[in-house]
């Protein structure tokens, strides 16, 4: 069959008009571009969302880099959690305006990346919010990111990406696309990305959700690429029975959380943390025992000495043996 000729197009640059990028959050979401949301599951991904949405819902901001005096409209799809026993309730929990909030009923037909529905449903909602929670479940077939690479289908996922984006710079509405990682060993951020389909060559933005270790309630959210500004400071949230609590900036890296590393900055408070620990079960304790119980939680000697300086722990020899004081410890 003989391939259709193409004709050539040529388009000078000085005809196309120079535009600044809007952002729905700088420098994070950008309006018209596609942003990836990644992590691990369990790791607060969908509950992060889902709180902006409730915030954009009322026309108000969650941080700093949002400026809302307006509710925006939001398309929101999940084909994780039901709508009505998960969905909703987290979205009230955040005391969200639902009536700004759509979702696509998929009962008939399940919905694709490149689903007509996307282009219609961004029309008649005027949404300026799209999020497909999580991608996996978008790319259209039934298979996830492994199954189409073996397939050799990975440039075809490609260029349905592409039309997404295509579709976010017509109407520019800021997509937002919710993936989990895969299982890849190694501590780089680059290394643990959504799949070999190679998401992050069409997204301009790419942040990742994950824990804080030793702090059970923390997540940390961490740029790990932007094509349209500099990179963002590293932002965080807590998730306990009250709720959901934005930190805003945290000092972490994205290696750090992927790697299960104490941030260098918190450090101090783990050191801190671990002689309030000592000091409710010991009056002293010898000290080389203290340097190797912080050792085997990644503290250093020099950080467990400003930490001892800091709660006011005195040492005293006994035998030739060195003792901390932690029944004197300052709270």
């Amino acid at each position: 069959m003989e391939e259709t000729k193409i004709e050539l197009q040529l388009i000078k640059l000085s005809e196309i008009q120079s535009q600044e990028v809007s952002w729905l959050w700088f420098p994070f979401i950008p309006y018209g571009k596609l942003t990836i949301v990644q992590g691990d599951p369990g790791d607060g991904k969908t509950t992060f969302i889902l709180n902006i949405v409730a915030k954009l819902s009322k026309g108000e901001s969650l941080d700093s880099g949002m400026n809302f005096t307006k509710p925006l409209n939001v398309i929101y799809q999940s084909a994780e959690d039901g709508l009505a026993d998960t969905v909703k309730p987290r979205l009230e929990q955040a005391e969200a305006d639902c009536e700004k909030i759509s979702v696509i009923d998929e009962k008939i037909k399940s919905l694709s990346m490149i689903d007509e529905r996307l282009e219609e449903a961004v029309i008649k909602t005027g949404a300026r919010l799209l999020i497909l929670d999580p991608i996996q479940a978008y790319l259209g077939g039934g298979m996830d990111n492994e199954q189409i690479q073996q397939a050799g289908l990975a440039n075809e996922a490609r260029d349905m990406t592409k039309k997404l984006a295509a579709l976010a710079e017509k109407y520019q509405c800021a997509i937002v696309l919710v993936g989990h990682m895969n299982k890849a060993a190694g501590n780089k951020a680059a290394y643990r990305g959504m799949g070999s389909i190679d998401f992050f060559a069409v997204a301009r933005s790419v942040l990742l959700v994950g824990r804080v270790e030793g702090e059970e309630n923390i997540r940390a959210v961490v740029q790990i690429k932007n094509n349209l500004a500099a990179f963002g400071h590293p932002k965080a949230f807590a998730l306990s029975e009250d709720g959901f609590q934005w930190l805003g900036d945290y000092e972490i890296t994205a290696d750090e959380v992927l790697g299960g590393i104490a941030p260098k900055a918190n450090k101090m408070e783990q050191a801190k943390r671990l002689l309030r620990e000592l000091a409710e079960t010991n009056n002293a304790m010898q000290s080389n025992e203290i340097f190797n119980l912080a050792e085997e939680q990644g503290i250093s000697k020099r950080t467990l000495e400003n930490a001892k300086k800091e709660l006011g722990i005195r040492a005293k020899r006994i035998n030739n043996t060195w003792y901390w004081e932690l029944d004197k410890i300052r709270q």
